[in-house]
């Protein structure tokens, strides 16, 4: 309830010569704005430099008419970032822009990398000077110090050293390139427009740019276009373990993600919800604005009134204006707002996606009791996530997570609910109406894709990485 974690990184890019693609590039990025509003970055080409902007914040506050004028090219690529390797600073920020001996490439990265502190020192001893924290960095060199002048063949070199979640576009002076990991654990799409084609982290941006979906890049694929069209160079993947959290909470309703527009995946889910947990209530009600769908379908399958009960300040957390120290004692108050007459006296479901840390949720409960409602039960259109998240989302460590140290008794006495109930793994994968073998779910059974040996901290590059910025 009112997320504790962030949404994953986006990332865009564009071939389109003839067309404006920085301005592309920023609409796509517009698009996806709800994966993170840590930092926002563009680079361009136009067949012989790379030319590139980064700054902090949403899109809007770090692009304007100036800095867009200066980004002039053929090709693009951009990126909204919030952070799971490195910290909250404008050196962190992407498009990553490295320099080798021959080459030079800009790089969008969403995901996370668990051996890119040994990449990194070896790297290191190779005479390779770090501006960064982020694992992103260690991408980019990775590439540019592979052997061989051939690029899909030195990424292919590249990913075969990476252990971990990623979607990358890759900007060269001529090319823009699509790569995902050979699980396909992040989300990345193709599409094409007039005169060119686009890559996505979601097919919604594709909309807002007037490009025609495609396809997903399948996992391990590299895929090159530049002026000769477009060229694919599949991987030799094992399986498939796409995050479910992006049904569930990560992906915008409008996506179309493994073939499935999103929102009837998530209406779905609370439908299920409602079969394994009714309860006698008066009104159902999601969390805006991540479980409205889910709320709905909670509402469609039990036959109860769905209404809006709290009203969200979509504008929290937006600004680099800190609140004061009373307005921050509020919590909650400064991102949702209850409707009291809707509430009194009523016995209300509060649907939501997911509870990570416990901290949120009492808040909001106690403040639908003392808007009036009589009973508040609550359900979640998620399992309990017990286990952490090593590939891209920053959602919490083992012990900060109260699924893993509470039972669902007890959690329900730490939140202060009437009753609670969790959709059931089965009940999920159902909803989503692929195979469970298609998905990483880690983070409610601890069984991962990939081999993790050690719980890391999204800090542990800091201590290598030069003087803060």
């Amino acid at each position: 309830m009112a997320q504790v974690w962030r949404e994953a990184c986006g990332i865009f890019g564009v071939y389109a010569p003839g067309e404006d693609v920085a301005r592309l590039t920023f609409y796509g990025l517009f698009a996806l704005q709800h994966r993170g509003q840590e930092s926002s970055g563009i680079a361009t080409a136009d067949g012989h430099h790379i030319h590139a902007h980064t700054g902090m914040g949403l899109v809007t506050q770090v692009f304007t008419e100036r800095t867009m004028s200066r980004l002039g090219g053929l090709i693009a690529i951009g990126h909204n970032r919030y952070s799971t390797t490195g910290s909250n600073r404008l050196a962190n920020a992407q498009p990553v822009l490295v320099d080798g001996p021959q080459d030079s490439l800009a790089l969008a990265h969403n995901g996370n990398i668990i051996n890119a502190l040994s990449l990194r020192q070896e790297l290191e001893e190779q005479g390779i000077v770090f501006r960064s924290s982020t694992d992103s960095e260690v991408i980019a060199h990775l590439i540019l110090a592979a052997p061989g002048r051939d690029l899909p063949a030195k990424i292919r070199y590249a990913s075969n050293r990476l252990q971990g979640a990623y979607s990358l576009a890759i900007l060269t002076p001529d090319s823009v390139v699509g790569v995902r990991d050979p699980l396909g654990v992040r989300p990345l799409c193709i599409g094409r427009m007039d005169g060119g084609h686009v890559f996505a982290s979601e097919s919604c941006a594709m909309d807002h740019v007037g490009a025609e979906f495609v396809r997903e890049v399948e996992p391990g694929e590299i895929v090159v276009i530049n002026g000769d069209g477009v060229s694919s160079y599949p991987g030799e993947s094992t399986g498939r373990a796409l995050c479910v959290f992006e049904y569930i909470y990560f992906a915008r309703p409008d996506s179309v993600i493994g073939g499935k527009l999103l929102y009837p995946c998530r209406e779905a889910m609370g439908r299920h919800l409602a079969r394994e947990y009714p309860v006698a209530a008066d009104l159902i009600m999601g969390v805006p604005d991540s479980a409205t769908a889910a709320g709905i379908g909670y509402s469609n399958e039990s036959g109860l009134t769905y209404t809006e009960g709290l009203i969200k300040n979509r504008y929290v957390g937006r600004t680099f204006i800190e609140p004061a120290q009373r307005i921050r004692e509020l919590g909650v108050r400064l991102k949702f707002n209850p409707l009291p007459q809707v509430l009194e006296g009523k016995r209300v479901v509060v649907v939501d996606d997911s509870i990570v840390r416990g901290t949120t949720t009492p808040r909001v409960v106690a403040m639908l009791r003392r808007a009036g409602a009589r009973e508040v039960h609550l359900r979640i259109s998620s399992p309990p996530i017990c286990h952490p998240c090593f590939f891209g989302v920053d959602m919490a460590r083992h012990y900060e997570l109260i699924a893993a140290r509470k039972s669902i008794q007890e959690i329900q006495e730490f939140v202060g609910a009437d009753s609670l109930g969790y959709l059931s793994l089965e009940g999920l994968i159902s909803s989503v109406g692929l195979p469970q073998k298609n998905f990483c779910v880690a983070c409610f059974t601890g069984d991962y894709p990939i081999p993790v040996q050690l719980e890391m901290d999204k800090l542990s590059l800091e201590t290598t990485s030069p003087e803060r910025a």
